[in-house]
């Protein structure tokens, strides 16, 4: 940390605070007024007006107090609203105002009648408040301001900072035009533009630095903070058109995101993810050993899907790259979309309604047939063959399942310990088989001819797990009456154009890759993976991860989290803890997990560090990677 004596003056109103005070003054002050909505925009209008230099501050306070009509009174109100208004990451970094308490100066345009009420919780006393000060009437009105206030002219922060005469290196945050003047006059060192709350194309273009929030600040300045690195320098990628509420969710916690789409090819992606902490997919975009080699700064790849195929899950834990995924989010919507093929298929409704789109009425019972009393046989009795076995059952039909594990039963249902024994009895055959390459034409000739006759079969799983050309000519022959299929040996990677076997074909449902493509399922995946991401990120957490040792972290408070991930040979932990005892690290809380190629250990202290420990604890012999957590 630098020797230099350091001055840190902030502004309050969308610095310190969300908001400009004057404004919510107005809201509280207006209630009660006709005209109260449009007398707050001329408000705000004139706040603009002058934060960005357009008219006079002294003009821009003195149009704003005549239209406020306040009181004394109200200004009560007002610290309490403030107080709920305070920056977010001003709240978490209560420490470094406690700590460098003798260098914080307070310098705004506001007053001090609110402000040094605020302030003063983050242990700034009024004597380092430099503010303007109302005037009022007998009767407490708010009639004016002290115009001899050198903060109530025209680039009074200038001359204030002048008359404060400090010593060392003089360091401005803020978010306005009177802000940044004071840099231009030369009475600040560096001038910070503030946008977490507000973000001005006039302040941030003649910055020295533009600070997101005071995360960045404080890390840019190497002072203690709240977190170890700043959210915003975390980059995550979006692709392929994941719900939006996911871009809400990570960017709303501080992170820069960046959506893309569609999917990106293996060129495309290996340009692209070069700067990318944290990736999010879906089903089409694949992440291979080249891709993974390429992402140098990659900790996190999430799959906003159940599978996880298209992931090469081995390079990434050898690489330190967690994965997750969404293994229940689309769940129910799968299951519905089987639920209303085995009814529509029953019952021949999609030759009915292609033969009235043509002109053409046929009422006939023929071919139409009630589900209750079938047999439902289900091949994969995972999450969505469960779900699917209690619908079906509470439909009447009674249910049989195939696993190639052994699975407790729901319901009535029935255990079936050969396939074969399940195609022979089933009047419908639906598939919810894993991504497993194994799977391969796992239903193909042979199978489909130890079906029923007249027997329907239903793909939500995987599309190479069917044999098309085989099932092509079954549904011709008459072999099976119908069929849906929702996934395909090979899928196009943007919508357009597309061709199957099965094209045309007499009942037979076709979908593209839809099953669990619900508003819904969309939006609860959205929460999901972000959540897991985040966690993950955040606190170390790796509960749900597809490739990684699961670790459950209590949260940690006012203490520091080494997260260290090294391969699974014998003495990493005894060479970590010798580090750690070697720096005398008091040891609050340790968490380790292992599977057969890596190790995963989290270490809480009570302490702060020297950062040769650092070093030291990367250089640990089998270190794949490793980061620190406040």
């Amino acid at each position: 940390m630098s020797t230099v004596k350091r001055n840190y003056i902030f502004d309050f109103d969308s610095t310190l605070t969300r908001v400009e005070a004057l404004d919510v003054l107005a809201e509280i002050t207006l209630v009660n007024n006709p005209k109260r909505d449009e007398i707050i925009q001329e408000i705000i209008d004139i706040t603009n007006l002058g934060i960005d230099g357009e008219i006079s501050f002294t003009e821009s306070l003195e149009r704003r107090i005549k239209l406020l009509n306040a009181n004394k009174s109200d200004l009560e109100g007002l610290i309490a609203e403030l107080k709920k208004q305070v920056s977010k990451s001003i709240e978490r970094n209560k420490e470094f105002f406690e700590k460098f308490s003798d260098d914080i100066y307070v310098v705004s345009c506001g007053f001090k009648e609110f402000i040094d009420d605020i302030v003063k919780d983050y242990n700034i006393p009024s004597e380092r408040v430099f503010a303007n000060e109302f005037k009022f009437d007998t009767e407490g009105n708010i009639i004016g301001f002290d115009e001899n206030n050198v903060l109530a002219t025209h680039n009074g922060k200038i001359q204030c900072l002048k008359d404060l005469n400090l010593e060392g290196e003089i360091q401005v945050i803020g978010d306005g035009y009177s802000d940044y003047v004071t840099r231009e006059a030369g009475v600040a060192d560096k001038f910070f533009a503030y946008t977490e709350n507000v973000s001005r194309d006039k302040t941030t273009e003649n910055a020295d630095h533009v600070t997101p929030n005071l995360d960045e600040f404080l890390f840019v300045n190497r002072l203690p903070r709240n977190i170890s690195y700043p959210k915003h320098r975390i980059k995550i990628l979006l692709l392929e058109n994941v719900h939006p509420d996911a871009f809400e969710k990570l960017a709303g916690d501080g992170f820069t995101v960046e959506t893309v789409s569609r999917s990106l090819s293996e060129d495309e992606l290996i340009e692209k993810i070069k700067d990318v902490h944290v990736l999010g997919i879906r089903s089409k975009t694949q992440v291979t050993k080249k891709v993974i080699a390429a992402a140098e700064k990659l900790m996190v790849v999430g799959a906003f899907c159940i599978g996880t195929k298209q992931i090469d899950l081995e390079t990434c834990k050898e690489n330190g790259v967690i994965v997750f995924n969404a293994p229940y989010s689309n769940t129910r919507s799968v299951v519905e979309l089987a639920i209303g093929e085995i009814i529509m298929l029953m019952r021949s409704v999609f030759q009915r309604s292609t033969e009235l789109h043509n002109g053409q009425w046929n009422k006939t019972a023929n071919g139409s047939r009630e589900v209750r009393g079938k047999k439902l046989g289900i091949i994969g009795y995972g999450n969505i063959g469960k779900q699917l076995s209690v619908l079906a059952e509470a439909l009447g039909m009674n249910v049989f399942y195939y696993d190639v594990e052994d699975k407790l039963a729901l319901g009535n249902a029935t255990k079936i310990d050969k396939l074969s024994d399940l195609l022979a009895i089933s009047d419908v055959v639906t598939l919810h088989v894993d991504d497993n390459a194994a799977n391969k034409d796992y239903i193909g000739t042979e199978e489909i001819s130890q079906m029923k006759d007249g027997a329907i079969l239903i793909n939500l799983s995987r599309g190479f797990v069917v044999d098309v050309v085989a099932l092509k000519k079954a549904l011709e022959s008459g072999k099976l009456s119908g069929a849906a299929v929702d996934v395909y040996p090979e899928e196009p990677r943007k919508n357009g154009k597309f061709y199957t076997e099965l094209k045309g074909l007499k009942n037979v449902i076709l979908t593209p890759h839809v099953g669990g493509s619900t508003e819904e399922a969309q939006k609860d995946i959205a929460d999901f993976v972000p959540n897991k991401m985040m966690a993950y990120i955040n606190t170390g957490n790796t509960v749900d991860a597809v490739n990684f040792p699961n670790i459950r972290l209590p949260k940690h408070e006012n203490a520091h989290r080494f997260l260290h991930i090294h391969q699974n040979v014998p003495g990493v932990m005894a060479k970590i803890n010798k580090v750690l005892a070697k720096y005398d690290m008091n040891i609050t809380g340790q968490y380790l997990s292992t599977d057969a190629n890596v190790g995963y250990v989290i270490t809480d202290l009570d302490k702060d560090y020297n950062q040769k420990v650092i070093k030291k604890l990367r250089e640990v012999e089998g270190t794949i990677k490793f980061r620190v957590l406040y």
